[in-house]
């Protein structure tokens, strides 16, 4: 995935995430990525200046065929449906695209397990049981 993030309340930054895009298309396959443009700090905006700013970033979003999202990390709106966005849509495509290229055991459609170890799950070391309770 890449995300392009602009300041909703800084007309500049919006016309920045074209080049933002192309910069970021050198480094990657443009056919296999997933594109978001994220409007920051909307909590800064007024009703009125955020329309205003929102028609230009949807057309922006749209010429880069990108998913426009307006977000406030000082609210928390919309941040973490826009996160859990992203982890569904990458991963979705990751698993779609190792199906494709797979050694044809496995098919769309088919049934995959993930399993683990809940001690895999975490890089720290895991609590232990509290002796009342034992």
């Amino acid at each position: 995935a890449i995300v392009i993030v602009f300041d909703v309340n800084d007309v500049g930054s919006l016309e920045h995430t074209r080049q933002w895009l192309a910069d970021a298309l050198k480094e990657n396959d443009p056919s296999n990525v997933i594109l978001f443009l994220v409007g920051s700090k909307k909590d800064l905006s007024s009703p009125a200046q955020y329309s205003l700013m929102e028609k230009d970033a949807l057309k922006v979003a749209q010429e880069m065929q990108a998913e426009y999202w307006a977000v406030s990390s000082l609210t928390g709106e919309n941040v973490r449906d826009f996160f859990f966005r992203v982890a569904a849509l990458t991963f979705e495509s990751s698993v779609l695209a190792e199906l494709e290229r797979g050694n044809n055991t496995r098919r769309i459609g088919d049934t995959v397990r993930i399993s683990s170890n809940e001690r895999d799950l975490y890089l720290s070391t895991p609590r232990k049981k509290p002796k009342c309770c034992q």
